[in-house]
């Protein structure tokens, strides 16, 4: 499971609770997509989130 490289988000885990309150073992995912950036070094391909893509902090690569 990859990581976002610019926020570094990845996999969150929790329990799902019952209404008997038992607990069960439960992993929340990011929503990563690897896409095509530009960076100092040209363009490359990394794993970024949605969240990052939206508010701009990536630039696509085109």
């Amino acid at each position: 499971m990859a990581a976002c490289h610019v926020c570094g988000k990845k996999r969150v885990v929790g329990n799902n609770v019952s209404h008997a309150n038992n607990k069960s073992s439960r992993i929340v995912m990011p929503n990563i997509q690897r896409i095509k950036i530009l960076t100092d070094g040209g363009a490359k391909r990394a794993h970024v989130c949605t969240r990052c893509l939206r508010s701009n902090k990536v630039v696509k690569a085109v």
